[in-house]
């Protein structure tokens, strides 16, 4: 595990990172979900893949790359982008998971992989529409503090900073950023996933012209069983 210092837009961010198979000359770069961290990617991909250079990254404020920042997708797009020169990425593929699937898109890599990703808009269930209803109504109070019982455990143990990135990308629709994705795309989904749909897959799929879909059956975790023909699918379908 290694750590490199980086500034953008007059922010310094410290970006925890691992990278396996070094010498290897394509890439590809493994960005994991809300609330998740490197590691998780790592044990589950690093077995299979071997003609590729890993590069497995802690986005800011996850795992050991700490963040205060008030930060938008476009702020973690920037930062991830400035990483990856630093390291003489050619962004062969990057696959990401959740959260880092709308990441992923947004480097336009030559080949994208999704993993049950983020970033079409679905229905609130009525208990999240009670919970948001319920914070407003103490916010409007000036009762600020109160909230905090109502957040999401996504976010329960975050800083302020990173709460208040919560807030500004997880209402975010990329429609359009899939529909502008040109390159290839590989699209994984979980069958059973209850955090991102299986009916979203489907319509990232018909959104990105030059994709192929492939579900399994599993949760929104469903790759950690399925990573050997994930991989597999990966390395014959690769541009």
């Amino acid at each position: 595990m290694a750590s490199k210092s980086l500034t953008v837009d007059n922010k310094t961010f410290d970006i925890s990172y691992e990278i396996l198979n070094a010498s290897c000359k394509k890439d590809i770069i493994f960005l994991h979900g809300w609330g998740s961290n490197k590691d998780i990617m790592k044990n589950v991909f690093s077995p299979f893949l071997k003609d590729f250079r890993h590069i497995y990254i802690d986005l800011p404020g996850f795992g050991k790359s700490p963040n205060e920042y008030e930060l938008k997708t476009e702020d973690y797009v920037k930062i991830t982008n400035e990483f990856l020169t630093l390291l003489n990425s050619t962004k062969d593929v990057i696959a990401g998971h959740s959260y880092g699937g709308k990441v992923a898109t947004s480097l336009n890599p030559k080949n994208l992989v999704l993993l049950s990703s983020a970033g079409i808009l679905e229905e609130k269930s009525c208990a999240v529409k009670a919970k948001i209803a319920f914070a407003k109504f103490f916010n409007a109070l000036g009762l600020g503090k109160i909230t905090k019982m109502f957040r999401s455990s996504d976010v329960s143990s975050m800083n302020e900073g990173m709460y208040a990135t919560f807030k500004n990308v997880v209402n975010e629709d990329f429609s359009n950023s899939f529909k502008n994705y040109k390159n290839n795309a590989l699209i994984f989904w979980g069958e059973k996933d209850s955090a991102t749909s299986l009916e979203s897959g489907k319509k990232i799929a018909s959104l990105i012209n030059s994709s192929t879909f492939i579900s399994y059956d599993g949760d929104h975790y469903f790759f950690v069983k399925n990573a050997k023909d994930i991989a597999k699918r990966v390395e014959n379908g690769i541009l």
